[in-house]
């Protein structure tokens, strides 16, 4: 069974009931990633990757229903909301990719370490729940194409202007993380010329931007979407700069699970996924759960 480290988790109803309020704001938020000049940092093309075979050319069965299973304690992918309704990011893309299909949508939640254990025993046709693409994920199940990626993104105070987030135009500014994390990691090998000031959690590093104890923070893009847009952050401070997608620190993205025995669901979730984003409707998805454009 996999184990991985997710993006964010709730852990409080404050927590759920800002996520909640984050819905009803729409700021603009895009899909596409930006790339910058003067860094050496790979980054990963914005879309859905695709590996062309001759069974994708040729037609495939209709389902009559697809059934998804999720989890319901990760917000804003997935959880319930106040009345009790299992809502988020993910339980729409799935309706979206049933009503692309002209299937059914069957969507149910499970406990986190129940979900693999379900789609392997036949339960479900996919696990739609934030997964990440792992080689251990790899072993148990198949994967989708891509349908989301967690950035690294730096964050300032408001008003310190448009600096280029580059390695070298950040030379001597202090930068703040999390300790031992993997925006860590890629501070000290991209960043070597910035000091960095590691905190023993992000939470610690974002406070100390609002006090305006560092000049930018670097963290996980999806936290500090809605750090930014909540009461916490006081509206001190705003993303800098681009997304960094490098898999090696940021992982491969986040997928849907199916059975390995199941070729034609993939393909199947796959032309869904590509059509969604063709149309428009995937970036309505991504404004409408997430307060601050995180790509």
């Amino acid at each position: 069974m996999l184990r991985t480290r997710r993006p964010l988790r709730a852990q409080d109803r404050s927590w759920r009931l800002l996520v909640l309020a984050a819905l009803a704001v729409v700021t603009g938020a895009q899909t596409s990633v930006r790339a910058q000049d003067g860094n050496d940092v790979r980054r990963r093309p914005s879309g859905v990757e695709t590996l062309k075979t001759k069974a994708e050319d040729a037609p495939l069965p209709r389902r009559v229903v697809i059934r998804f299973l999720t989890d319901s304690d990760f917000p804003p992918f997935n959880f319930y909301d106040e009345d009790g309704t299992l809502i988020g990011f993910n339980i729409d893309l799935a309706r979206a990719i049933c009503l692309e299909l002209s299937t059914a949508c069957d969507i149910k939640a499970r406990p986190w370490e129940d979900l693999f254990k379900g789609l392997q025993a036949g339960e479900a046709d996919g696990v739609i729940a934030a997964h990440k693409v792992t080689a251990a994920g790899l072993h148990d199940v198949a994967f989708t194409d891509r349908y989301f990626y967690t950035p690294g993104r730096f964050a300032g105070r408001i008003g310190t202007g448009d600096l280029e987030i580059t390695p070298a135009a950040l030379d001597g500014k202090r930068i703040g993380v999390g300790k031992g994390t993997s925006h860590e990691a890629f501070l000290k090998a991209f960043f070597r010329d910035s000091p960095l000031i590691a905190f023993e959690t992000a939470d610690l590093a974002r406070e100390a931007l609002a006090a305006d104890k560092v000049d930018y923070i670097f963290d996980d893009g999806i936290s500090l979407a809605f750090w930014l847009n909540g009461t916490l952050s006081r509206q001190c401070c705003e993303m800098k700069g681009g997304p960094y997608l490098e898999p090696k620190y940021f992982g491969e993205g986040l997928a849907i699970a199916v059975a390995k025995n199941d070729p034609e669901i993939r393909l199947l979730i796959n032309d869904a996924l590509k059509k969604i984003r063709a149309s428009g409707r995937f970036e309505e998805l991504v404004q409408r759960y997430f307060p601050v454009r995180i790509y």
